[in-house]
């Protein structure tokens, strides 16, 4: 998307949570309907504090190297100049996009 230098701060619904990710790249995906964040930015702290919504957000994407991300869930993207703290907060004053999953076509052959 842009210079090797730009970090993006991800927002996105998970499992009724909110997720905040940095990462490197991001771009829309070959899967339609979904879009690839790769290279994972996390802050790099050497100092005894730990956040744990930090630590889990590191467990939880601990190995991966790409994620595939529904764009119905994404809530916003931003290039930002240097990564921050990821976290995972509560979503509860935000509601996923509508979907409907149940729909079929219809048969342009067939009368009531």
């Amino acid at each position: 998307m842009g210079k090797t230098s730009d970090i993006y701060k991800i927002a996105f619904l998970n499992k009724g949570k909110v997720y905040e990710i940095f990462v490197k790249q991001v771009y829309q995906s070959d899967l339609y309907g979904f879009i690839e964040v790769e290279d994972f930015v996390f802050n790099e702290r050497s100092q005894v504090v730990v956040d744990p919504s930090e630590e889990k957000l590191k467990a939880e994407f601990n190995g991966v190297k790409r994620s595939f991300i529904p764009m119905q869930a994404i809530i916003r993207i931003d290039e930002v100049e240097k990564g921050g703290v990821g976290k995972i907060s509560s979503g509860d004053n935000i509601a996923p996009f509508p979907v409907s999953i149940v729909g079929g076509k219809t048969d342009p052959h067939k009368t009531d």
